[in-house]
């Protein structure tokens, strides 16, 4: 079940769901999230059966950042997100980032993760975009979980970039 807005306002009161919360960012079943650091993928990354090596992120130290066709970078969010164990999340989004031409990818949050989000951003467009820290930039819904559930505890708990 997707909560709604009276669930999430509960839970953002009750056990700070999303820390840095602005109700002006929360729609009828969601939450709108917003761009707070820029960071660059630099290296080479290597994602084997046992063994995986990720590229460094240099964060880019910036009010807004111009992103070039082509380009590919981490944007990690303003918010941070304390997920219940009993709640998960999905991230879509908004129809203003596809409609100029990018493309923002995100992962499932798991219940018990705890952080900030990291999203890829990539400019799929023809023309330069120009995304700056405060802008909304995708939208997470939060679904309800039943049954046991085991509460994330991998790599990027406490939001690490990388």
């Amino acid at each position: 079940m997707i909560l709604g807005r009276s669930e999430i306002l509960k839970l953002v009161k009750e056990k700070k769901l999303i820390e840095g919360f602005n109700e002006g960012c929360l729609e009828g079943a969601g939450y709108d999230l917003r761009v707070g650091n820029f960071y660059r993928i630099e290296g080479s990354a290597h994602l084997g059966k046992e063994t995986r090596k990720l590229p460094d992120a240099k964060e880019i130290k910036s009010e807004g950042y111009n992103i070039k066709p082509g380009e590919y970078i981490l944007v990690k969010t303003m918010e941070k997100v304390n997920m219940p164990n009993d709640v998960a999340a999905r991230v879509l989004n908004r129809s203003s980032v596809f409609r100029s031409g990018c493309n923002s990818i995100h992962a499932f949050v798991d219940p018990g993760f705890t952080g900030n989000l990291t999203f890829g951003f990539q400019n799929i467009g023809a023309n330069e975009f120009v995304l700056e820290k405060g802008a909304k930039i995708a939208q997470i819904i939060f679904e309800e979980v039943k049954g046991e559930t085991k509460p994330y505890n991998g790599r990027y708990q406490g939001g690490k970039v990388v």
